[in-house]
């Protein structure tokens, strides 16, 4: 089989972060590639439609600020009739807005679910494809919880994105439309300074500016601390979740130790991370609430200070002062979304930099994936291992072999103490560990039973087929297996779904592991301690099935056990980090 070189499979890869270095560049590398997806389409024209429901909710607030002029103009003039007149342009024009801000959520939120369901195929195939959460696991990587970045961070991630940047353009519009509303609105500003006559025209546009400005910046200087404090917030949250649903998975172990104050100690150490962390967020977050709150509670009176002096010179109306106070809000407004945002922009950046990083680690693995795949697979024949060293991710040398041929009928029995690499020789040749060198050839056909078998949640008989699909075998062969295997208790469950990992004892979910291979009837068949859980006479006679209804399967054991040598030809033993052929002493079986 040939290798995908790092370079191309990296090439293909449309979620590489990696190069890019600033905020802007990483939130573009995760976003970019939704927009030039096969959803393009009915993406860009969701947020055409949602970019034109915003700027119709700027038009009708530019409608609204023209009416408050006119209306409360009506109120001084206590003109009775004009004032229902008002009021009769008001109602249809609010019903729009409520059916344009209803629309805009429902669109925007159907784009965001739509992208966030393509982002999460994205990354599920990422994390799955190379084995990445494998080897992720393996190489004791300080990526923490996987899980819940793509189950948490990407829905932040598409609801923050799509909220603050639609909220940034309809800022924008909202400060291009104002702005010249208010420009004409205030008038000059006219005073003497030194004898010289200065006169400042649009004032309040220039007030409004200088106010955003100096909030923008106080906010920063008090909020800053929250990008890094969101960050960690997520991190502990997951852990704490990882440890309890941990507990819950291994809840018998834990309960024959009688480990409860140590789990209770293990959870509160949890906890206590997020306490700590969320007291640093709750004090950042007050002095940054006081601020924008004092900040907003000025807005409100500020410009009707400012423009006071004109009304009661008799040069506005109160139509026109409650204008220039809307008009003056909604460029303010528009210029200090960064102030109004501020919370928002870091836990969104926080939540940019966990994804980045993940992708970071993701593209590293990429390499990784290379060398697992570079076994060469052919239709049959034996297994040859040639000039081959295998490490531990730290490079340390575990298990080095010179020449290892095994011929297809010569069942093998693998004899080492525990540490010596020999599980690690079986998940090489099952093409998931990557740090080795040298030259090994294997068959396709092959399968590979752990000691601790992997049950999924679902129906006994997917349990049965996993990997492959329930209907692709019937119900007699399921039933033979199963009676083959001494699990007659469990015919009349076949389509139950439980949690069987819990549900069964080891022996028999390793009973299911050999059943699991009766039905799929391997080339070879690796068993890793397979049967370890198992008594001694029920190990023979399990092994003496797979000798009777497999007899075109070779077997290779990882066993200690001195019984199965009766089921085996050859027999290999690892010492001193080498695999060195003893003389057989197989018995008849």
């Amino acid at each position: 089989m040939t290798a995908t070189s790092p370079a191309a499979g990296a090439a293909n890869d449309p979620l590489r972060t990696g190069h890019y270095r600033s905020f802007l560049g990483k939130t573009w590398a995760l976003t970019k590639p939704y927009w030039q997806s096969e959803e393009k389409w009915q993406a860009w024209g969701l947020l055409l439609v949602i970019i034109a429901l915003s700027l119709g909710g700027v038009y009708l607030s530019v409608w609204f600020n023209q009416w408050y002029n006119d209306f409360y103009n009506t109120l001084q003039n206590k003109d009775a009739p004009g004032f229902w007149l008002q009021i009769s342009r008001f109602c249809p024009v609010a019903l729009i807005y409520i059916v344009v801000a209803v629309a805009n959520y429902y669109l925007s939120s159907m784009l965001q679910i739509r992208w966030r369901r393509w982002l999460t195929d994205v990354y599920f195939e990422r994390w799955l494809k190379g084995r990445a959460y494998y080897l992720l696991e393996v190489s004791r990587d300080d990526t923490d919880n996987p899980d819940q970045r793509i189950a948490e961070d990407i829905d932040s991630f598409t609801t923050s994105t799509l909220s603050i940047s639609l909220g940034l353009l309809s800022n924008l519009v909202s400060l291009f439309s104002f702005v010249f509303i208010l420009w004409g609105l205030s008038g000059p500003l006219s005073f003497t300074v030194a004898g010289h006559a200065v006169s400042i025209p649009g004032y309040m546009v220039w007030v409004a500016l200088l106010y955003a400005i100096a909030g923008s910046w106080l906010t920063h200087r008090v909020g800053r601390k929250l990008i890094k404090l969101n960050f960690d917030q997520q991190r502990y949250e997951a852990n704490m979740r990882f440890a309890m649903v941990r507990a819950r998975e291994n809840s018998e172990r834990i309960a024959l130790y009688q480990g409860e104050e140590q789990e209770q100690r293990n959870l509160r150490q949890r906890f206590h991370a997020v306490w700590s962390n969320f007291w640093s967020i709750m004090r950042v977050q007050k002095n940054l609430t006081a601020f924008t709150s004092a900040y907003g509670q000025i807005a409100i009176i500020f410009p009707l200070v400012v423009a006071a002096p004109r009304y009661f010179g008799g040069a506005i109306q109160l139509g026109g002062l409650m204008q220039i106070s809307s008009a003056f809000g909604q460029v303010q407004g528009a210029l200090s979304w960064l102030v109004d945002s501020y919370s928002a922009l870091a836990r969104w950046r926080s939540v940019v930099d966990r994804l980045t990083t993940f992708n970071d680690r993701l593209d590293s693995i990429d390499a990784l994936h290379q060398h697992s795949n570079r076994t060469q697979l052919q239709q049959g024949g034996g297994i040859s291992i040639r000039d081959t060293q295998l490490r531990l991710p730290n490079e340390k040398v575990l298990l080095n072999i010179a020449s290892l041929t095994l011929e297809p009928g010569q069942h093998t029995l693998i004899n080492a103490p525990s540490g010596s690499g020999k599980s690690v020789l079986l998940r090489m040749l099952a093409g998931i560990w990557p740090w080795w060198t040298g030259q090994v050839q294997r068959p396709e056909n092959v399968m590979f039973l752990p000691q601790l078998p992997y049950l999924p949640i679902d129906t006994l008989r997917q349990a049965l087929a996993y990997p492959q699909a329930a209907e692709d075998f019937d119900d007699q062969r399921y039933q033979q297996v199963l009676q083959l295997c001494k699990l007659e208790p469990f015919i009349g469950m076949l389509d139950e779904s439980r949690h069987w990992a819990q549900s069964m004892s080891p022996g028999e979910q390793q009973r299911v592991a050999i059943a699991r291979a009766l039905l799929k009837k391997p080339q070879w068949l690796f068993l890793d301690e397979a049967t370890s859980a198992l008594d001694i006479g029920s190990e023979q006679q399990l092994y003496q099935v797979l000798r009777q209804q497999l007899p075109d399967t070779t077997l290779v054991s990882i066993a200690h056990r001195t019984t199965l040598r009766a089921f085996h030809q050859q027999e290999w033993q690892l010492a001193e980090g080498r695999l060195q052929a003893i003389e057989p002493q197989a018995l008849p079986v």
